[in-house]
């Protein structure tokens, strides 16, 4: 059966994560207090980061930048987009 958490990200009752998603304290407090939904919003998110500013993962800084934008993806008032980013039409 799976658990409910309330999302901070979507601020309703949603299904919550499988497990920590991420190391440490902040993986900790992403399963106590964001759901399935949000989670892959951020990972949608992050994607476009990525390809966008055309990180690499293995450098310390893009991870840096990474974790600060998640935190305020999920937890605070948002991350912005690239200067310039033009969302692809469905």
């Amino acid at each position: 059966m799976s658990r409910t958490v309330f999302c901070v990200k979507l601020q309703r009752e949603a299904e919550g994560l499988g497990f920590a998603p991420y190391p440490g304290e902040l993986g900790k407090r992403i399963y106590a207090q964001v759901s399935k939904p949000a989670w892959s919003q951020w990972l949608a998110h992050q994607t476009m980061l990525i390809n966008e500013n055309r990180l690499s993962p293995l450098d310390p800084k893009a991870r840096k930048f990474l974790e600060t934008e998640m935190e305020n993806f999920l937890f605070g008032a948002g991350s912005a987009v690239p200067p310039g980013f033009v969302a692809p039409q469905e």
